[in-house]
């Protein structure tokens, strides 16, 4: 039988009838109601009704959706990897949505919240109906989370927050933050009403890159919260990273739609571009990078399936997800570039998306760890030795 070019290696021959489901639905839904207007939204650097599109992601029950209870869908972890993949494969910026609220805000909620945040958030922010952000990154304090400068101090039995965070998707359009900060018994996370007094989120102009995406900086000039807003359970820096290397799992599988988009796209231009009397398709040096291309997409997809089936056992350690960012990311961005030149300068219009995928891609490489922080990662797990202080 000769290969599928779409799937060459039919890595998705492994997949369960359930998580088949799950991609053709997030690919049909992708495709017809998010990919007609994405290029639009690149182009304008806004998405008109950003909380339409939560709710029909959340209709879709893709919102937290690795999570059990409290309205989220209970998913294994490559049901939710595939859901990332279809979604990054119209636009990084929507797969980034569902990151942020359901990685990152819900499963901070989740994991180290009280039985009462658990009720008054999560059901709402499942169903698209209440929108969360993430507040660790601040403009002096990236890839070492631990020297923040958001602070929260007691005041009776009340919380202040003072501080300014950074770089935060959805940060304007969300109902509630999660707020990270330092206090004098260490790092704790917050859940801040971004209708509270002191709280403002200013959306964060100028982006070459991700542009059909929200993202703000977020100011708490003497936010006070009642105790009860405090997560009881996240304490140290170790709770909010381990929020990241969800959210990190689910890049890991999104890189490879980015990749497998800008690839079909290149495969389709080649057939169908004529230069010299034949299809460019037909010359030596298209068909290396063709292969390339190949080649990096059906890696990347080998590693997004052996990461999850490994999450699905309980065997998945933080190094491993920084094996397939770094190793995915990387491939993405090579296919994204080689796609590109095959394009040629079409490529850089928006009536193709590679160049839209390239530069998003930029981005994806920063956020989430960026590579010089996955390979000291690695280096860390293969020899012991910590590189990073």
């Amino acid at each position: 039988m000769t290969p599928n070019p779409h799937d060459f290696l039919d890595v998705d021959r492994d997949l369960g009838d359930e998580e088949r489901a799950i991609r053709d639905t997030v690919r049909d839904y992708a495709r017809t109601e998010l990919l007609p207007h994405v290029a639009g939204w690149f182009e304008s650097g806004s998405i008109p009704d950003p909380r339409a599109v939560a709710r029909g992601l959340g209709a879709l029950g893709l919102l937290g959706m690795h999570l059990d209870g409290y309205g989220c869908a209970g998913t294994n972890a490559v049901s939710y990897g595939l859901a990332c993949r279809e979604l990054e494969a119209v636009d990084s910026g929507l797969r980034s949505l569902v990151s942020v609220q359901g990685s990152l805000a819900m499963t901070a909620i989740h994991a180290f919240g009280s039985e009462e945040q658990k009720r008054e958030w999560l059901p709402r922010m499942a169903a698209g109906e209440a929108i969360g952000c993430f507040g660790l990154t601040e403009p002096d304090s990236g890839s070492d989370p631990g020297s923040m400068r958001t602070r929260a101090r007691r005041e009776g039995s009340d919380w202040v927050l003072d501080g300014t965070k950074m770089w935060i998707t959805n940060g304007s359009v969300a109902d509630v933050a999660v707020v990270w900060a330092g206090t004098e018994d260490g790092i704790r996370g917050f859940l801040v009403p971004t209708d509270v007094p002191g709280f403002s989120a200013n959306v964060i102009h100028g982006k070459i890159s991700l542009r059909a995406s929200i993202t703000s900086e977020l100011v708490l000039d003497g936010v006070r919260l009642p105790g009860d807003a405090a997560l009881p359970l996240a304490e140290g820096i170790r709770a909010p990273l381990s929020c990241l290397s969800e959210a990190r799992f689910g890049i890991v599988w999104g890189v490879a739609g980015a990749a497998r988009s800008c690839f079909e796209a290149a495969l389709d231009y080649a057939r169908t571009r004529t230069q010299f009397g034949r299809p460019i398709g037909g010359f030596q040096l298209t068909q290396g990078k063709l292969a390339d291309m190949l080649v990096d997409v059906n890696h990347a997809n080998l590693t997004a399936l052996r990461l999850g089936r490994l999450k699905d056992e309980g065997l998945l350690h933080h190094s491993h997800v920084s094996f397939g960012k770094l190793a995915n990311v990387r491939a993405a961005q090579r296919v994204a570039a080689t796609a590109r030149s095959v394009h040629g300068a079409n490529g850089i219009t928006l009536e193709y998306p590679v160049m839209r995928h390239m530069v998003n891609l930029e981005t994806v490489a920063t956020y989430e760890g960026t590579e010089e922080i996955h390979a000291l990662t690695l280096g860390r797990a293969l020899t012991g030795h910590s590189a990073f202080r």
